[in-house]
């Protein structure tokens, strides 16, 4: 399974509450810093930026959708 986001591409990142649960945070807009390596369930993650803090995460496709 390929990686949809490409490097240096900005995405809009929901964060996930505790267990899952949903966030009541806002979306907000991080950068594709890095491709990680697919989990062996499958799931494909991304190192990513936060646009407006520098702060760095990583996190499953899933959490994250195309900013227009």
């Amino acid at each position: 399974m390929p990686h949809a986001y490409k490097l240096n591409e900005d995405v809009r990142h929901q964060a996930q509450g505790p267990q899952g649960r949903a966030a009541t945070e806002p979306p907000m807009i991080y950068t594709v810093v890095q491709h990680m390596p697919i989990e062996s369930d499958g799931r494909v993650r991304y190192r990513i930026r936060c646009k407006a803090n520098k702060i760095e995460r990583v996190v499953t496709e899933d959490q994250l959708s195309y900013f227009q």
